[in-house]
């Protein structure tokens, strides 16, 4: 199912950024990608305080990119923290992370994360990282009705009854 949320990428590296960025437009991912660069700016953006109080601007994202090693609250923290807390518990967390230590992809996934993807060397391996998150989790996966949606599509682009409470 299309999911039309936008997608928040934790990243401190400027450079990471970009290279994550420009590959999401080579694979043609629409959503649009919101980007922090430490751990409390992910909190501050999922909790919708401080500068993401708006939620017409900054929407609860459908999935998060989250690096391990950010300045302020670490990626881990970040990671229990959403899983924490009951309305981002389903919500899709990626670790991309340079690290490759199997302590840190142990934890990630004891800790909640749904993948873990080593931080790729070059532009066109960073693309096909894009491209499968694109074909995998945002157009074959199906979300949760928590995930960012304010009212589910499904694939043929039909909305659902309402329900009677």
């Amino acid at each position: 199912m299309l999911n039309p949320a936008p997608i928040l990428h934790v990243e401190d590296n400027e450079d990471d950024q970009f290279f994550l960025k420009r590959a999401f437009d080579a694979a043609g991912i629409i959503n649009t990608l919101h980007v922090v660069d430490n751990g409390q700016k992910a909190l501050d953006y999922l909790s919708g305080s401080g500068l993401y109080t708006d939620r017409q601007q900054y929407a609860l994202p459908c999935l998060v990119i989250l690096d391990l090693k950010l300045p302020r609250v670490h990626g881990l923290d970040v990671l229990k923290w959403i899983r924490a807390h009951e309305e981002f518990k389903t919500i899709i967390v990626i670790i991309l992370s340079s690290s490759p230590l199997r302590n840190d992809v142990d934890t990630a996934y004891k800790t909640g994360s749904n993948s873990f993807l080593v931080k790729p060397l070059s532009g066109d391996q960073t693309t096909r990282i894009a491209r499968l998150i694109k074909e995998y989790w945002l157009e074959n996966n199906e979300f949760p009705s928590v995930s960012g949606m304010v009212e589910p599509i499904d694939r043929f682009g039909i909305k659902p009854p309402k329900l009677k409470e």
